[in-house]
C-alpha cells in the first residue's frame, strides 16, 4: 500500500492562526499476477422481488446473477436472498463447491415476483448468511432494489446504523438503486454506513452492468479494513475530514474507517487543520497519522505513521508562499459535493429554483477556479452544467437519483466510473 502526503502549505506565519490541508492519496496494490492467487471471496446479494421488480427488471438482475454464478471460483461463497414483504434464501451463502453451478442457476431462475417491498427483513436476512459465511476476508452485501421500502424499518438513519454495525464485522453494503421508484436516502444510507458502493441504474440492463462492476471489483480486493486515526498535535483543536466516511471521535482522536480496497485502487482524502497561532519559529507537529489495513491474501496487519509538520516563519517570508495546486483541486472538487446535496434536499421540498441556485453556484466555483481547465474539475463543471439542464427535462426523482450516485462516488475519494455513481 502506497501512501502520500501533501500538505497545500507547509508554513504557517508566527503568531497568526491559519488552516491547512492535507492531501492524502492511497494507493492499494496491484493485482496478483494469477486468478490462482486471489484469495476466496463472500458475496450476498439481496435481491427485491416485490411486484415492481415484474418484468425486465427481474429478468436483468436474473440474468446477471447467472453471470456472476459463472464468473465465481469454487472456493468463492455465494448467496442469495430474495424480498419482498418477507425474506426468503434463495441460496445459502456456502462456497459454489457446495452449490454446483448447475442448481445454482436453477434456484436463481426460479425466482418469482412477490408482494410489498420490507427492506430490512431481507438485509436483517442477508446479514445472517454473511455473518455465518464470512471468511478471511470478510463478506459483502449487495443490495438491488427498485422500490420504496414500505414495511418494516424505513428510516434511512436507522438503516445506515444496521450497515454501521455490520461493517465494525467486516461485512460491506453496496446498494444498486433500478429505476426511479427507490428511496435514494435510503440505499445511499446503507452504503455510507456499509463503507461500500452506490449506484443508480435507471434501466434494467444497466443494474446488471452495476453489479457485474461491483463483483469484478470485490473479487480484486487485496486490501481490507483500512482505517484512519488522526492524532492532533498540540493545541488543534478543529479537524474537519472534507470526505463522507464513517467517522468517530476516540481518545486519541478521530477514526476515520475506509473500508476495502481493490487491486489498484487509488483513494484521495483531504484533511483541514485549524492552526493556532505559534509563539515560536522552528517545526512544529500539527497531528500525527496512523494507516492500519490488512494486506490479503496473506492477511498481514500493516501500519503506517506519518508526521504533519509545518514550519514556523516570520509573516513576512510567508507571504510569497502559493499553495499546491493539486491539493487546491482536490479541496475543491470535495468542497462542492455540498451543492448536490443542497440540491437534493431543495427537490425533495419541491424547491427547483433553490436546486437550481445551488448547481448553479457550485459551476460558477468550478468555472472561476483557476483550475477550470483541469480535466477533473473540467468534467465536474460538465456535470452541473448538465445538471441545470436537466432540471427542466426530467423530474425531480430522476434529478435527485443522479446527484445522489455522483457525490457518493465523489466524496469516497476514487475517480474510478466502473463502480458506482450513474450507470
Amino acid at each position: 500500500m502506497h501512501v502520500n502526503a501533501h500538505l497545500d502549505v507547509d508554513v504557517v506565519a508566527l503568531e497568526q492562526d491559519d488552516t491547512v490541508h492535507l492531501l492524502l492519496e492511497l494507493q492499494s496494490p496491484p493485482a496478483p499476477a494469477s486468478e490462482a492467487e486471489r484469495v476466496a471471496q463472500t458475496i450476498v446479494v439481496l435481491l427485491d422481488r416485490s411486484g415492481s421488480m415484474d418484468g425486465p427488471r427481474l429478468h436483468a438482475a436474473k440474468s446477471a446473477l447467472l453471470a456472476l454464478v459463472d464468473r465465481l471460483d469454487p472456493t468463492d461463497t455465494l448467496g442469495v436472498v430474495a424480498f419482498d414483504d418477507t425474506a426468503q434464501v434463495v441460496l445459502p451463502a456456502r462456497p459454489m463447491s457446495d452449490h454446483g453451478n448447475l442448481p445454482a442457476k436453477a434456484a436463481i431462475n426460479a425466482i418469482q415476483v412477490g408482494g410489498m417491498t420490507d427492506l430490512s427483513s431481507g438485509y436483517f436476512r442477508a446479514l445472517q448468511e454473511a455473518r455465518g459465511a464470512a471468511g478471511p476476508s470478510g463478506a459483502t452485501i449487495v443490495l438491488l432494489s427498485d422500490g420504496q421500502a414500505n414495511s418494516g424499518i424505513t428510516d434511512p438513519a436507522a438503516l445506515k446504523g444496521l450497515a454501521n454495525q455490520a461493517r465494525d464485522a467486516r461485512i460491506t453494503t453496496s446498494t444498486i438503486g433500478i429505476g426511479l421508484g427507490y428511496d435514494e436516502q435510503v440505499l445511499a444510507g446503507l452504503t455510507e454506513g456499509g463503507a461500500g458502493n452506490h449506484a443508480f441504474a435507471e434501466q434494467p440492463e444497466a443494474a446488471a452492468a452495476a453489479l457485474a462492476g461491483e463483483v469484478e471489483g470485490l473479487l480484486s480486493k487485496n486490501v481490507q479494513a483500512a482505517s484512519l486515526l488522526i492524532k492532533p498535535g498540540t493545541d488543534i483543536a478543529t479537524i474537519s475530514v472534507l470526505n463522507d466516511f464513517p467517522s468517530q471521535s476516540v481518545a486519541d482522536g478521530i477514526l476515520v474507517e475506509l473500508g476495502d480496497f481493490y487491486a489498484d485502487e487509488t483513494r484521495r482524502l483531504v484533511l483541514a487543520f485549524d492552526v493556532p497561532g505559534r509563539s515560536s519559529l522552528g517545526l512544529a507537529t500539527i497531528a500525527e497519522l496512523v494507516f492500519t489495513y490488512v494486506e490479503l491474501p496473506g492477511l498481514v496487519q500493516h501500519t503506517v505513521t506519518l508526521p504533519v509538520d509545518v514550519n514556523v516563519l516570520p509573516g513576512d517570508e510567508v507571504a510569497g508562499h502559493v499553495r499546491k495546486p493539486e491539493v487546491e483541486k482536490e479541496r475543491l472538487l470535495l468542497t462542492v459535493q455540498r451543492a448536490k446535496k443542497e440540491s437534493e434536499d431543495h427537490l425533495r421540498m419541491g424547491d427547483v429554483s433553490g436546486a437550481r441556485t445551488a448547481l448553479a453556484d457550485a459551476a460558477l466555483r468550478l468555472a472561476a477556479s483557476p483550475m477550470a481547465s483541469d480535466a477533473d474539475v473540467a468534467a465536474e463543471g460538465t456535470w452541473f452544467a448538465d445538471s441545470m439542464q436537466l432540471l427542466d427535462e426530467r423530474d425531480a426523482s430522476y434529478n435527485m437519483k443522479r446527484s445522489t450516485a455522483s457525490r457518493t462516488q465523489r466524496t469516497r475519494g476514487s475517480r474510478d466510473t466502473r463502480r458506482g455513481g450513474e450507470m
